[in-house]
């Protein structure tokens, strides 16, 4: 049986000044996609009105808490004991944002109790990635 789990979290939007906007945000995770996380941003988040989401490696959440990680759209890096940085790249800009690193460790152990590490089924992931790239080509 699939399980999705969901857990809001607030986000603070660091602008070019420095000066921090708090954001809405949900964390979400599905058993049927266990190599990806998922951070949805409300419409009134964005820029252009409409909800956004971006979908990352679970795997980078957890070494973003540790270190820094990524090197492509999504990175993450710890700022003190408190606080993590997540820089979202895009042909639009970047976007910094800083979260509470007790919460985004509350959310990965809790994928982990959905789907232990290590044991994600990467076939049936990767298939149904393939599926919804490809369709029924």
């Amino acid at each position: 049986m699939d399980a999705t789990l969901e857990q809001s979290a607030t986000a603070r939007l660091i602008d070019g000044e420095g000066r921090a906007r708090v954001v809405p945000a949900t964390l979400r995770y599905a058993s049927a996609d266990p190599l990806a996380v998922h951070l949805d941003f409300p419409p009134d988040a964005s820029l252009d009105g409409r909800e956004v989401s971006w979908t990352f490696a679970r795997s980078l959440l957890r070494e973003g808490l540790r270190r820094p990680a990524g090197t492509g759209d999504v990175r993450l890096r710890p700022c003190g004991q408190a606080c993590t940085a997540l820089e979202l790249h895009s042909p639009s800009g970047m976007a910094l944002l800083q979260f509470d690193t007790p919460a985004l460790r509350r959310f990965l152990l809790r994928t982990y109790a959905v789907v232990p590490p290590g044991r994600e089924d990467a076939g049936a992931a990767v298939d149904r990635g393939l599926s919804a790239l490809f369709g029924t080509v």
